[in-house]
């Protein structure tokens, strides 16, 4: 595996390295001793999948409150998707700042989402699914979010979302 390190400490970008043959190709798409030699210990408690049948759906800004809150690799394992990190992290240098990423089953790309930092993602594709690695396990009860067009944050989406949650719509602005 390749770990680039984003605009945002401790966001990832995990890029796979396949070994192929005439077969097809193989790859690692996690490993906890991987993840931390490269100094991003991680070990999943839990695996989600997210179905999106719409091009234009957009999930987000989540992340789970303290003491609850989650570290998150996010892959794009059907479609393809525009993914978004938002630094909530008061203390960070790059807080309410955020970076992106198009991940998609071609790439196989992955992105490592720290803990204090808001996720979302649109999709870009028709049937996309998104596979997250979650840890600690997710903790009913403290689920929060910001909106996805708080300005901010001034995030570039690829395009106006289509399909919206009332509950992803209705954030309040994010306190700066």
């Amino acid at each position: 595996m390749r770990f680039t390190e984003m605009e945002i400490a401790g966001v990832v970008l995990v890029d796979i390295e396949p070994q192929g043959d005439a077969r097809g190709a193989f790859a690692r798409l996690q490993c906890p001793d991987e993840f931390a030699a490269a100094g991003h210990p991680f070990v999943p408690a839990q695996t989600s999948l997210s179905r999106n049948p719409q091009v234009g759906t957009l999930r987000g800004l989540h992340y789970q409150s303290a003491p609850h809150a989650e570290v998150k690799l996010v892959r794009c394992v059907r479609g393809r998707i525009f993914d978004v990190a938002v630094d909530l992290r008061p203390a960070s240098p790059t807080h309410g700042r955020w970076t992106a990423a198009e991940l998609s089953a071609d790439n196989a790309r992955a992105l490592l989402i720290p803990q204090g930092v808001a996720h979302g993602f649109l999709t870009l594709a028709p049937e996309s699914d998104v596979l997250y690695q979650i840890a600690p396990r997710f903790e009913p009860g403290h689920e929060a979010g910001v909106r996805w067009d708080d300005p901010a944050f001034a995030i570039a989406w690829p395009m106006a979302p289509v399909i919206l949650s009332d509950r992803d719509a209705g954030y309040p602005d994010y306190p700066a």
